[in-house]
């Protein structure tokens, strides 16, 4: 196992208006401008898709679907710009492996708590359901169990 400390020497270089912090996963905080890395991994490749949100300025977002694509495009940056720069290899699988969990993640947040169907979102962590008529909110559930509340249901079926 190969220490990414090497890297992360480089990258404080390189990138003197990020802070970058020990922690036990890898992070982006757009608050605090602060990459957090585990300097017990080996996974170069995470930390330069955090990097690559980082230069790319990804915040804050409205809609989960507007995550999915911050996460896609940071994966694309890391692996067609920095990873040649650094001399990494980042493996397809393990990007189509991140992304499935955030499409996953997405599917459960629309997944309707009465009848299953795929909801609609209408705002942040609200969406209703096109098939019951059940609106529900979620929590932010990125790092901790999902949880869906249902706010409203109809008592008869829509036509």
């Amino acid at each position: 196992m190969h220490s990414i400390t090497p890297l992360i020497n480089k990258l404080v270089i390189d990138f003197p208006s990020f802070a970058f912090k020990e922690g036990p996963d890898f992070l982006w905080s757009p608050k605090d401008r602060a990459i957090t890395y585990d300097p017990q991994s080996n996974d170069a490749a995470s930390l330069l898709h955090e990097v690559a949100h980082a230069i790319l300025n990804h915040s804050n977002y409205t809609k989960d679907i507007e995550l999915l694509s911050m996460e896609s495009s940071a994966w694309v940056y890391a692996q067609t710009k920095l990873a040649k720069i650094y001399d990494v290899v980042i493996d397809e699988i393990q990007i189509e492996d991140s992304l499935d969990s955030y499409r996953d993640w997405l599917h459960d947040r629309s997944t309707c708590p009465h009848c299953s169907a795929t909801g609609l979102q209408t705002r942040k962590r609200w969406y209703s359901c096109v098939a019951c008529g059940t609106t529900w909110r979620t929590n932010e559930a990125r790092t901790c169990s999902l949880r869906r509340h249902i706010l409203d249901q109809p008592k008869t079926r829509p036509i």
